[in-house]
């Protein structure tokens, strides 16, 4: 009995990493995954556990508990083509984008709990009912933000249509608070939990500031604007990015959140600016940073425009542009909105037009380049010796880490994937725009 309570903790822990994803990719943010004996070939009828379709519709991942999957959804009533083209001239868009743009008269927005054993709806909890909310991006949707996992609590932020405390036990919310922002074409910014703090990034047409609420009331604690910006125009000024935590670098944590032109380091607890990096003129910036403890470098992409990919070091001070801080830059085949993935000593991206590259994490080399069919908003997973590539069109390439490319097969499934799959001991997660998928071997 008394090993038995001495291994309990440690298997707790082991469980906890691989049966646990509680954020946008996953434990640590970064898209890799501890999970083992994951599928590699999958399909409408092949190693599917179970499909589920989803009421509404969203881009946002799902996370888990433990128990259960949780996924944002919104429910959209649309306009006619008449009504459409009227809302849209009343906002004072350019009709060259009218194309680009969807428009819906109501939006309902909720949270829908599944059992992770069998798929079946266990709850959805009605969040908010939006009248003639922002337009977006016609690639875009109202649930974009992967929601975040903390005590008990599911964060589901929407952007300007609301912030959401779901109590996971009770189903029910707890608090609310709308922050005014103008996303230009709807929300993308996911929510982060650090100490109690809920973190958020509202880089916004109108204005752009990073702020933290009380996790338990949702109070603000604290809200920095952005550096000064050159970009004559809003639209060049917003963007979408999510917190990242790196802790104890130089003896301090620092909560990194990438926008357009400037990336910014803050002290979690305070929003004390540390330092800054002026990256050029990106903008719309999506991919989510990540950090190489064993290398010391923290990898960002610019965003659009012309995304770069650059490696730096975290230990400065200040303003540290034009600074050694810079340790390499690449400027092609870079995306614009799939995060970039760590895997070792090397890094791997894929661009938003389906072209692959690998590069050594230290120096910057080039390893190989190469297509893979498709066009990509996803951000890649590595689980169980393998990397994992979902499109828009549906196709999850899945090959393996190293020097030389080595796809092991390609998986059609119905239906649009942007948003990042999930893998847990034994099982790959995927969600569509209208289902989530469970396979297992």
């Amino acid at each position: 009995m008394k090993l038995l309570v001495t291994l309990l903790p440690l298997l707790f822990c082991q469980s906890l990493t691989a049966e646990f994803w509680p954020q946008f990719r996953g434990p640590n943010g970064d898209g890799v995954s501890t999970a083992e004996n994951i599928p590699t070939r999958i399909g409408e009828k092949e190693a599917l556990k179970w499909k589920t379709d989803l009421p509404g519709r969203g881009w946002s991942s799902p996370v888990f508990d433990g128990k259960s999957l949780w996924v944002t959804t919104a429910e959209e009533i649309f306009p006619t083509e008449e009504e459409r083209l009227r809302i849209l001239k009343e906002a004072g868009e350019d009709e060259k984008v009218f194309a680009a743009r969807q428009v819906a008269s109501r939006i309902e927005l909720s949270v829908v709990r599944l059992d992770y054993e069998t798929g079946a709806i266990q709850a959805e909890v009605p969040l908010t009912t939006i009248e003639n909310p922002q337009t977006i991006h016609a690639q875009n949707s109202f649930a974009s933000p992967t929601p975040v996992l903390a005590d008990g609590i599911l964060f589901a932020h929407f952007g300007a249509f609301g912030t959401f405390a779901v109590d996971t036990a009770a189903n029910s919310v707890l608090w609310q608070k709308k922050i005014s922002l103008e996303h230009g074409v709807g929300p993308g910014s996911s929510p982060f939990v650090h100490d109690g703090r809920l973190i958020l990034i509202c880089d916004g047409v109108d204005r752009q500031f990073v702020t933290a609420l009380d996790a338990k009331t949702g109070n603000t604690l604290w809200s920095r604007d952005r550096p000064e910006m050159r970009a004559p125009s809003g639209d060049q000024r917003k963007s979408y990015n999510t917190p990242t935590l790196i802790k104890g670098a130089k003896g301090r944590d620092q909560i990194i959140c990438m926008g357009a032109q400037w990336l910014v380091s803050y002290a979690p607890a305070t929003g004390e600016e540390l330092w800054k990096l002026d990256h050029g003129s990106g903008f719309s910036v999506v991919p989510r940073p990540v950090y190489s403890e064993k290398h010391g470098l923290l990898y960002i992409s610019t965003g659009f425009g012309k995304p770069e990919l650059i490696a730096l070091r975290i230990d400065g001070t200040g303003d540290i542009t034009g600074s050694d801080k810079i340790v390499w830059k690449e400027t092609k085949r870079i995306p614009a909105r799939p995060s970039p993935l760590l895997v070792g000593d090397e890094l791997y991206v894929i661009a938003d037009g389906g072209i692959a590259s690998c590069f050594d994490a230290g120096s910057g080399t080039l390893h190989w380049t190469e297509r893979i069919d498709g066009n990509y908003s996803a951000s890649p997973l590595f689980a169980d010796g393998h990397i994992f590539v979902a499109s828009h069109e549906g196709v999850v390439t899945v090959f393996k880490p190293g020097k030389t490319l080595e796809i092991v097969s390609k998986n059609q499934l119905d239906g649009t994937l942007m948003a990042s799959p999930l893998a847990l001991d034994g099982s790959l997660v995927i969600r569509s725009g209208s289902a989530i998928y469970r396979f297992s071997n």
